[in-house]
Order: structure tokens, then sequence, then C-alpha cells
């Protein structure tokens, strides 16, 4: 049985990416009216209220912060706290599981993959799975040989996700199905299953997509 997550996103990314999905976090002029502000230890309440067993901090890019106060107010309500981030900048507070997402506009920092738990990989194109293979295994990751770890030895799995906007094309799919088969069991196939089920959209405080580049399918 899985456990309940409560997601937090934060506003922020130094890049415009053509492919998110959550063109609000980026967007260097569209900010959202009436913005409920709220100190850390108010969102850790609200996290322990809604009845989720552990809190997901994502983004845009969350370790542009210092996420420091928030994760201390987390663990104080007794909740786990998941990261999840392209790595490209410090990791700064305390996680009980990190999930690495690299990206091609910024190469993630040698000391947060030696960090992350799992890696999961956005495919568009079939070849971005040897792309980013690659590069988790020029900072050490040898997916072959089941990966390494310095805090307690598991072997970290490397999600195959297919880009929301290619979750139909053939070719990216085929491209995730034979690498799984190749993989080790290293490799897995992974699907944005929040995504499928809008879960986004079941909290009374979701506002509609704002499409702020003409694709109001992917959010901007």
């Amino acid at each position: 049985m899985g456990k309940a997550a409560f997601f937090i996103r934060t506003f922020g990314c130094p890049v415009q990416c053509p492919w998110c999905d959550s063109a609000g976090t980026w967007h260097p002029t569209w900010v959202p009216k009436d913005v409920q502000r709220m100190t850390a230890a108010e969102l850790a309440q609200e996290a322990r209220e809604s009845g989720a067993q552990f809190a997901v901090i994502t983004g845009g890019e969350p370790t542009v912060y210092d996420l420091g106060p928030l994760t201390d107010a987390l663990d104080e309500q007794l909740l786990d706290v998941h990261l999840e981030t392209s790595g490209g900048f410090e990791i700064r507070g305390g996680f009980d599981w990190i999930t690495l997402s690299p990206k091609k506009w910024k190469s993630p920092l040698a000391e947060s993959v030696k960090l992350a738990d799992e890696f999961k990989i956005i495919v568009e194109e079939p070849a971005d799975i040897q792309h980013y293979l690659n590069l988790l295994e020029a900072f050490g990751f040898n997916w072959r040989e089941q990966g390494w770890r310095q805090r307690p030895t598991w072997p970290r799995s490397v999600w195959l996700h297919p880009e929301w906007s290619q979750r139909d094309n053939r070719d990216v799919l085929n491209a995730i199905s034979n690498a799984v088969k190749k993989g080790c069991g290293i490799l897995r196939a992974g699907f944005q299953m929040h995504k499928l089920y809008r879960v986004d959209l079941a909290d009374e405080r979701s506002r509609a997509p704002v499409p702020l580049g003409g694709k109001p399918e992917k959010g901007f």
C-alpha cells in the first residue's frame, strides 16, 4: 500500500524550460494574483493536517532556496521529507529521500549525484536515455554494476519517464521498454501518474492553466 504525499511546489527556476508543464514557476513576468503567503511552520502544519505521511518538495527548482527552515519545520511535524531536484544547485536542508532528475540546461553537482537515492530521467526523445546515462556515469554512477552509495547501501534505481507530451509516442515508449530490458534491474519504466489522474486539480485552491506561451495543454 502506498503512502499519501503532500506536495510543496516552489516558485522559482533559473531558466525557461520549453517543455515545462508549470510555467508559472519560472516565467519572468507572470506572477499569480492573490497568492497566500505562509511561513515554514504554517506550511508544515498544513502538511500534517492533510493526513499525508510525507512531504515532497519540488518546483520549479527548489534548491535555488535554502530549504533548511522548511525541512526543519516538517521534521517537527514528524513528516518524512522528500526532494525532487535537477541537482544543479547545492542541496540545503535535511531530507529522507532525494530524487535527482537531471536537466540539459545545467549539469548536476557531483555532491548532489552522491546524495541522490534515485534518479528520474525525463525522456523527450529516444536519445535522451543514453545522454543522461552517460552523464551519470561521468559522475561515477555505474548503473550496470548496481550503482553505489555512501550511506546505507542499496541499489539506486534510474526511472525513465516519457515527457508528458510524448506519452503516446511509440518511439519514446519503445526506447524506454528496450532500455529497461537491458538495464540490469536498475533501469525502470515510470509514468507521471499525477498528471494522468490530474490530482493537482483535486485541491479546491487549484487554478486553471495559464497559457503563457501558447500551449495550455502543457501549461505555458
